[in-house]
């Protein structure tokens, strides 16, 4: 039994000191064996598809944050969805019924964002 967990405090060693070595390893090789070819174009700035234009407080469109914010946390919400569907007959009724209202408060979410207008992508 001893001898077990000295395998597996072996096994994760080895496993932390090859990790240790192979990040500065891997960026150590990129640096060093990747083209590198810095020009004008490749230095500017590139964000959400747009070539920039404009001074340095030129206006840019928050809206595309948002919309992504929003997918971040509806996404994440529905992750929320996989347990509970894993332990459904566990949870009974109970369990339904919040679930029930999980969703529920997650489509007024989803209409409130719809009717302020922040679902659409372009003006």
């Amino acid at each position: 039994m001893q001898e077990q967990f000295i395998v597996n405090y072996f096994t994760l060693g080895l496993f932390f000191i090859v990790s240790i070595i192979f990040v500065p390893a891997i960026i150590f090789l990129t640096k060093f064996l990747a083209p590198s070819n810095p020009g004008e174009e490749k230095l500017i700035t590139y964000e959400c598809g747009v070539p920039p234009g404009g001074g340095i407080f030129s206006h840019f469109y928050i809206r595309y944050y948002i919309f992504a914010f929003l997918f971040v946390i509806f996404d994440v919400e529905v992750v929320f969805l996989f347990p509970w569907a894993v332990h459904f007959r566990v949870l009974g009724l109970a369990g339904f019924i919040e679930v029930l209202i999980f969703i529920f408060v997650l489509i007024l979410g989803l209409i409130y964002v719809w009717r302020k207008g922040i679902l659409k992508w372009v003006t």
